[in-house]
């Protein structure tokens, strides 16, 4: 093999790298097992420091050396780390167990000790109600009706927050316009605001174009970090903007988290609503009510002659609704100025209210507050994952 030819970085080099980078407590953070994943793919490099929720603030500057550690490896061309603290840190040192086990870990519940076995309490207590936007498939506009939504929510006089649940795909920084990185005060992020939102993405914390080559444990932390180690206060609604599909973050959600209800985004077409259907018993699955469906897309009017067309048919998440036994909360139509307003990072709910798009989601906002207000949903559900 010819010696100009790069060598494969592989994560037992990048572990060796990382030896001699201390904790703040002053311990080698490869042999105390703090590093809990590192993922190449090509010169994309991520890796995952498992600390304790308590300690996220003072293991930044930590973070930020891995990443600057990693980065000037021979053929790493990205790199990127995260805290995770969906399991307790590795203890500073031996210390004398209680009778039974080694105790709890920061945060979790009063299941049994040692095992790590026992339920991690629920997140985001202070917010009233958390609402889950999600959808089969991709492509379908989910992101786009849930900040709608959100920011329609927050003009009808609800405090209201907006979570970017999509790792892999985060939208919010440009459907909201925001392009800057939150502030840390203590143990905790300050969400950005935005026409009248709390809002946080894991877009915020990286360039736009890295892409979050990450497996399930990596995903799962970093959701928990959004949810558990920023400062939302007290919230009447938090709408999550879920990723596509019914996979690890929609299990992670529903499992640290209340959820007051679900909201399936669709088109009227077919294969849409086949996916719909599918995201809809997966909520069943998980014990959290189904809101009610919206048909996105439903239509499209010609803004030259006023003419209508059912581009993608028209209906279907209406029938699909009352096959299904939920709630239609009501349809949006098609049209050119969601898209340019979305674009320019200005929600038409807010930039253009009293237009056809921006009455459209203000009438599915009212009727999810209606079916939060009903008293079905308020009190929220247990979680039992079957």
């Amino acid at each position: 093999m010819s010696n100009d030819t790069p060598r494969a970085v592989s994560p037992d080099v990048l572990r060796q790298a990382l030896r001699g980078l201390k904790d703040p407590a002053g311990r080698d953070i490869v042999a105390a097992g703090l590093i809990e994943g590192i993922e190449v793919r090509g010169g994309l490099v991520q890796a995952s420091l498992l600390t304790e929720r308590a300690q996220a603030a003072a293991m930044e500057p930590l973070r930020r050396e891995v990443e600057r550690v990693l980065s000037a490896q021979p053929g790493v061309t990205n790199a990127t780390a995260v805290l995770t603290a969906h399991k307790a840190a590795p203890a500073a040192a031996p210390a004398a167990a209680p009778p039974g086990g080694r105790g709890h870990g920061h945060g979790h519940g009063h299941g049994p000790a040692g095992a790590g076995a026992g339920p991690a309490a629920l997140l985001l207590p202070e917010v009233k109600a958390i609402v889950a936007v999600a959808s089969g498939k991709g492509g379908v506009g989910k992101s786009t009706v849930a900040v709608n939504l959100a920011v329609s929510l927050a003009r009808q006089g609800l405090a209201v927050g907006l979570l970017d649940a999509d790792i892999y795909g985060p939208s919010l920084p440009r459907l909201l316009g925001l392009a800057r990185k939150p502030e840390v005060q203590g143990e905790k992020m300050i969400p950005l605001e935005a026409w009248g939102v709390k809002c946080m993405s894991i877009g915020f914390l990286v360039e736009e174009e890295t892409p979050m080559i990450w497996r399930g444990p990596m995903v799962m932390g970093a959701l928990e970090q959004m949810m558990g180690q920023v400062a939302w206060g007290a919230l009447d609604v938090l709408v999550i903007d879920m990723p596509p599909g019914t996979g690890d973050a929609q299990l992670t959600i529903a499992q640290r988290v209340t959820l007051a209800g679900a909201v399936i985004v669709s088109t009227p077409q077919d294969i849409a609503l086949i996916d719909a259907r599918r995201g809809v018993r997966m909520f069943e699955r998980v014990r959290v009510p189904v809101l009610g469906i919206v048909e996105n897309m439903s239509y499209f009017c010609c803004p030259a002659c006023g003419h209508r067309a059912e581009i993608f048919g028209h209906g279907g998440a209406r029938a699909e609704a009352t096959r299904l036994g939920t709630a239609f909360l009501g349809e949006v139509p098609l049209l050119v100025d969601i898209r340019t307003s979305s674009d320019a990072g200005a929600p038409i709910a807010a930039s253009a209210p009293d237009s056809p798009a921006g009455e459209a989601f203000a009438a599915v906002a009212r009727a999810v507050r209606e079916k939060l207000a009903s008293g079905a949903t308020a009190a929220g559900p247990k979680i039992v994952i079957e």
